[in-house]
C-alpha cells in the first residue's frame, strides 16, 4: 500500500481524478512572443495531482532549473504534446511511495532524470538506459513510463514533461525517473545534477571518453556547456577551450580554471581554435543547439578528432558534411543524449566529484526566482544572459 506523510491531505478523495491540488507552471500553447514577461507563455495553475499507482511516487519539488529544452517548447522548437506541466531538472523529497516502490522511504531527497529507463528493452539491456525505448515513446507522448498523465484541470488532462513536470509544488513520476542523493546536498544545487551536469559532463566523459591531456573545445556555454568544460577539466583534458557569443559567459567560463575563450562572432572563430589546439581540438562538444554551431565545430576537430553534439536544434536542421573527410581523415560524429549516462551509477560519482571540490557545479547557478516570475527567467534564459536559473519551490 502507498505510504504518505500524516501531514498531506488530499483535494479530493474520490472519482476517477480523486488527488491533491498543487500549483503548477502550465504551457497551453508554442510560439508566444517575447518578451515572456509580458505574453506569459506559462501560466501558473491550481491543478488535481493524482496519487501515485504502482511504481510511481509522489515528490515534493523544492527546486527546478530552467533549461533550453524547456524553452525549446515554449518557443516551438521541439513540439511537444500540449497542454503541458513544463519542467524537467529538479530536486526534491519523497512524500508518498506507490504500491511496490520498496526502495525509497518518505523523506528521502531525490534528483529527477528526463529519460525514465524500463530496464528490460535491448538498449537498457546493454547498459545504455539513455535510450529507453519505452522511455522515449512514453516522453513523446507527454505521459508517464507507467503510462498515461496524472494531472488535471476539472476534466482535462494535461500531459507531463519528459516524465517529470517539475515547474510544480508537487509531481507524480515513476519511480524509475528518480536517483536518491545525499540530503547534505543543497535541492538548488542538486537540481542541477538531473541534467545539466548529467548531459554536460557526460557528454564529455562518457560520450566522448576525454583523456588526460587531449585537447577539447566546448561551444555554447550555457548550463550544459559550461558543465561541459567542467567535465573536460576534471578530466585533465588540456587545452580546453571554451566558446560563446556572451563575453559575460567566457569571463565565467575562464574563472572555472585553466580556459582559453574564443568569440563565436569573430570572424575566425575557427582559425583561433585550431590555432590554440595546434591545428584542431582533439573532442569538440556542441551545446549550442543550432546548425551553424554544430558546422563550426567540425571545422574546429582536428584529423582523426572526434565532434560530439548534445545541442537539440529544429527537428529539420540538417548538417552538410564532407564524405570524403569523414572517411580520409578518420573523423568521428557522434550525438550525445544525457551524457551516454547510467544516472543511478554517474549521478553520484559527480555529486562526489563534486563535494571533494573537483567540480564545482554550483558555479554555474545564475541565481534563482519563485515560480511566480518563470517567465522572466525565460526571458532571461533566451536573451542568453544566464548559464542557470533555479526555480526555488
Amino acid at each position: 500500500m502507498p505510504v504518505a506523510d500524516p501531514g498531506l491531505t488530499d483535494a479530493a478523495s474520490t472519482g476517477p481524478h480523486a488527488g491533491m491540488e498543487t500549483r503548477a507552471a502550465i504551457l497551453r500553447a508554442m510560439g508566444a512572443a517575447r518578451p515572456y514577461a509580458d505574453s506569459r507563455p506559462l501560466s501558473i495553475e491550481t491543478v488535481t495531482l493524482d496519487p501515485p499507482g504502482p511504481g510511481e511516487v509522489q515528490v515534493r519539488i523544492r527546486a527546478a532549473g530552467l533549461c533550453h529544452s524547456d524553452l525549446s517548447v515554449i518557443n516551438g522548437d521541439r513540439p511537444r504534446p500540449l497542454p503541458m506541466a513544463l519542467g524537467h531538472e529538479a530536486a526534491g523529497e519523497v512524500e508518498v511511495l506507490g504500491e511496490g516502490v520498496d526502495d525509497l522511504s518518505v523523506g528521502d531527497h531525490v534528483v529527477m532524470v528526463f529519460m525514465p529507463s524500463c530496464g528490460h528493452c535491448s538498449p537498457c539491456a546493454e547498459g545504455r538506459p539513455a535510450l529507453c525505448e519505452p522511455g522515449a515513446a512514453a516522453n513523446g507522448r507527454g505521459e508517464l513510463l507507467t503510462g498515461g498523465q496524472r494531472l488535471h484541470v476539472g476534466g482535462e488532462v494535461l500531459h507531463h514533461h519528459l516524465g517529470c513536470s517539475a515547474f510544480a509544488e508537487r509531481a507524480v513520476v515513476s519511480r524509475r525517473s528518480l536517483i536518491r542523493i545525499d540530503p547534505a546536498l543543497p535541492f538548488d544545487q542538486a537540481a542541477l545534477f538531473g541534467c545539466a551536469v548529467l548531459t554536460g559532463v557526460g557528454a564529455v566523459v562518457n560520450t566522448a571518453g576525454v583523456r588526460p591531456g587531449q585537447s577539447v573545445a566546448v561551444v555554447g556555454l550555457g548550463g550544459v556547456g559550461l558543465a561541459s568544460v567542467l567535465g573536460a577539466l576534471a578530466c585533465g583534458a588540456s587545452p580546453v577551450v571554451a566558446v560563446d557569443l556572451s563575453e559575460d559567459k567566457l569571463a565565467l567560463a575562464r574563472t572555472l580554471g585553466p580556459v582559453h575563450t574564443v568569440n563565436a562572432g569573430d570572424a575566425d572563430a575557427v582559425e583561433q581554435v585550431r590555432a590554440l589546439t595546434g591545428g584542431g581540438a582533439e573532442v569538440v562538444v556542441e551545446m549550442a543547439g543550432s546548425a551553424r554551431a554544430l558546422e563550426a565545430s567540425w571545422k574546429m576537430t582536428r584529423r582523426g578528432g572526434t565532434t560530439v553534439t548534445a545541442g537539440l536544434p529544429p527537428p529539420d536542421a540538417t548538417l552538410p558534411v564532407n564524405i570524403v573527410g569523414l572517411v580520409a581523415e578518420e573523423r568521428t560524429l557522434k550525438g550525445s543524449y544525457i551524457g551516454t549516462c547510467v544516472p543511478s551509477r554517474d549521478l553520484p560519482r559527480y555529486v562526489a566529484l563534486f563535494r571533494e571540490g573537483r567540480l564545482p557545479v554550483d558555479r554555474l547557478m545564475s541565481g534563482s526566482l519563485p515560480l511566480d516570475r518563470i517567465n522572466e527567467g525565460f526571458d532571461r534564459l533566451a536573451e542568453g544572459s544566464v548559464a542557470r536559473l533555479v526555480v526555488t519551490l
